[in-house]
């Protein structure tokens, strides 16, 4: 049986018990699918490049394949949008979507790094409303559910409160830093492999602000974003609009994510100095 969209439980708590009971069954989708994506990065595996020259792997498809069965038995009539994918037109028209990235960070996989998760959201009116980030590697868990808070192993986070950008840690595109440094001194992290991962650090309050370029797609972005929210962080655009999702191009321009006191100066940085919003190599 699948769940119903509506949030409001009947005891008046907000949290429809049918999304927590979806949001336990993701958490153990993205864990399964992480241990298998594990199992072919410790073994080795073919790659080769997209028509859009980006790279991916057997264990791209292996994974992709695995959630598609697993969380479509969970609610067959929900769209289905995943990097791995062929896309249909079909989830336009549908209130909830999965959204799923099999592996974020695919070079970091291919490369042997740790730093690469599977990621997945369902996303209600173009709002994530339940998300789990799991980094196989590291053995992190990140879930949110809507007005449930976020957790990283249960343990639940909240991102920091700091409100000044001097001193502050960032990572994103080097010309992207450069402008909050102009700005004031901030201390500069490694940009990492995986975008969902790097915000998630926001939300966790290992990093004050998380950057990326134009043309990260929802799959990137959706479980990070509820991740973020849910921990009193915001992740918008340059013109400080929050995401929306499961649009007919779902592919979003220049973002920044900061806990929600440092954000308005964060952005106001950026925005003095833009970076160029045209193709990325990575995000």
């Amino acid at each position: 049986m699948s769940a119903e969209p509506s949030q409001i439980a009947p005891d008046g708590t907000g949290i429809n018990p049918a999304d927590q009971r979806v949001a336990r069954q993701l958490a153990e989708a993205v864990t399964a699918a992480g241990a298998l994506a594990l199992d072919m990065f410790s073994r080795g595996v073919e790659t080769w490049t997209k028509g859009d020259n980006s790279p991916v792997t057997a264990a791209d498809l292996a994974v992709d394949r695995f959630l598609n069965q697993t969380l479509l038995s969970i609610a067959p009539e929900w769209g289905w949008l995943s990097e791995e994918t062929a896309d249909n037109d079909a989830r336009l028209q549908a209130q909830r979507v999965w959204v799923v990235d099999p592996i974020d960070g695919t070079r970091g996989f291919m490369s042997g790094a740790p730093d690469w998760a599977v990621s997945a959201a369902v996303v209600e009116d173009g709002v994530p409303v339940i998300g789990a980030l799991f980094a196989p590697v590291t053995g992190e868990l990140f879930t949110a559910l809507r007005g449930g808070g976020a957790r990283r192993n249960g343990a639940l986070l909240k991102a920091n409160e700091r409100d000044s950008l001097n001193g502050a840690s960032a990572a994103g595109p080097n010309d992207a830093l450069d402008a909050l440094e102009r700005a004031a001194p901030i201390t500069r992290l490694p940009r990492g492999y995986s975008l969902a991962l790097r915000i998630a650090r926001v939300a966790t309050g290992e990093m004050d602000i998380a950057l990326s370029r134009a043309n990260s797609h929802d799959w990137d972005l959706a479980a990070a974003d509820l991740l973020v929210r849910e921990a009193g962080a915001r992740l918008t655009t340059y013109d400080d609009a929050p995401l929306r999702y499961n649009a007919p191009v779902p592919r979003h321009a220049s973002l920044i994510c900061a806990g929600a006191a440092l954000h308005g100066p964060a952005l106001a940085a950026a925005r003095a100095d833009t970076f160029p919003q045209r193709q990325p190599d990575r995000a």
